[in-house]
């Protein structure tokens, strides 16, 4: 292997496996935001695939089969409070020499930033029993940053994330009881990330690693909905997404190393997960609907990141594991015009104790929802929420070899506790023409 080629593998594996982990601890399970909806987060997204109208078009496309002609918009403010500190790491350097990370600032406040979730949502009727939809979210959507001096510099400094999904539906009624939908989905994903290489030497200053790339890619999702008196049932199910982004990459070492530093291109191909929603509405009275919501998150999808570039190629295995999340919630009318919601929704993180990244230092989650709707005029509504996420203590841990294969072969090891907790804040409206 040439020197070249050495700073290519090391660099290029890094920067690429960090590709898909720019999103920490994200609002539905490591880089997932499921705030599509403002209807929605005021009861901890628990009925959403067997609820009707485009304000749950995101979870199941038969929504808008009854919903008549509406338009829907939402905004989500999301404010996190976040800690992340050392609890050891080292780096192996050539020899078999175990170092502590070398001056670290040992404790991160807020590295995961705060911000906004826009989403839109239209359909309409076409005929007596087709609809069409049209949908725009950001599923995907973070920005981490740490301080240059950071223990977990080796691993993260600037993860930039950012997506867009449009959506294209149609809905039928089949029968008065039974509604089918399909949808299409074209999602673009951008992303900009940094992080430090170590040296050779801990006497010797740090190199960098920075990449940006973006892409499209495309899928689908179908579903159904039942109504039957008090009772409304929802199934839906949402493709994964088999993305690859096209990247600049640029690599600058120190040292001996500092001639191999190389400014290349690359691509990342790597899997969104699949996901498979359940959903239940009772209407105990006039004014009391009671809702539950089970999801089953195809996380495994994500298991490795395969990574081309010229003169070779490399796999960063993820093993992310399939998980179950829940929610149960109330509606309540206390009146025509005005109804409150509340409710509470289990979230387990998808990623392992043993591969716990500082990009992704993410964790189990409760929600707690409360929020409400009114009618200000005919025909337009005002949507309200209020949701506190609180967020298990997590373990990070996680090797990242540099120059494998060389006799320059580094290898970094970051051990690290995360905590946190957030608060989103969702207004939006609706309007039926």
């Amino acid at each position: 292997m040439t020197p070249r080629n050495m700073a290519r593998l090391g660099g290029l594996a890094l920067t690429t496996a960090l590709m898909t982990g720019v999103a920490a601890p994200a609002l539905a399970g490591s880089f997932y935001l499921q705030e599509q909806s403002v209807r929605g987060a005021g009861r901890a997204f628990s009925g959403e695939a067997a609820d009707r109208g485009v304000g749950s078009l995101w979870w199941n496309p038969a929504s808008i089969a009854r919903s008549g002609r509406e338009l829907s918009v939402g905004l989500h403010a999301i404010k996190i409070d976040s800690e992340v500190r050392n609890t050891g790491s080292y780096v192996t350097y050539p020899g078999g020499v175990d170092v502590p990370v070398v001056n670290p600032r040992n404790t991160e406040v807020d590295p995961i930033e705060s911000g906004l979730v826009p989403n839109f949502a239209f359909a309409t009727p076409i005929g007596d029993r087709l609809a069409l939809g049209v949908s725009v979210a950001a599923p995907y959507n973070f920005t981490t940053k740490y301080e240059q001096g950071s223990f977990a510099r080796y691993d993260a400094l600037t993860s930039e994330l950012r997506s867009g999904d449009a959506s294209l539906t149609l809905a039928y009624q089949v029968n008065d009881w039974l509604d089918v939908g399909a949808g299409l989905n074209a999602q673009y994903v951008k992303a900009k990330l940094t992080s430090a290489m170590p040296s050779v030497s801990p006497l010797l200053p740090d190199g960098s690693s920075s990449l940006e790339g973006d892409g499209w890619d495309f899928g689908w999702n179908v579903g159904a909905q039942v109504h039957k008196g008090p009772w409304d049932f929802g199934l839906s199910y949402r493709s994964k997404i088999e993305h690859e982004l096209d990247g600049d990459i640029a690599i600058a070492l120190t040292g001996p190393l500092a001639p191999n530093s190389v400014s290349t291109s690359g691509t990342a191909s790597f899997n969104t997960p699949w996901f498979a929603s359940a959903s239940v509405r009772y209407a105990v009275n006039d004014k009391l609907t009671l809702n539950a919501q089970v999801n089953r998150i195809g996380w495994s999808e994500f298991q490795a990141i395969t990574v081309e570039y010229p003169n070779g190629g490399d796999v960063i295995h993820q093993n992310y594991k399939d998980v179950t999340t829940g929610a149960i919630g109330l509606d309540y009318a206390l009146s025509d015009k005005t109804t409150l919601r509340a409710g509470v929704g289990y979230d387990p993180t998808p990623t392992r104790d043993s591969l716990r990244t500082a990009r992704i230092p993410d964790a189990d989650r409760w929600l707690f929802s409360v929020g409400g709707s009114t009618e200000v005029t005919p025909g337009v509504t005002f949507d309200a929420g209020l949701t506190y996420i609180a967020f298990s203590d997590s373990t990070i841990r996680d090797d990242r070899a540099f120059y494998a294969g060389t006799p320059a072969a580094v290898t970094s090891h970051l051990r690290g506790e995360a905590e946190g907790s957030a608060l989103v804040a969702s207004i939006g409206a609706r309007w039926a023409f």
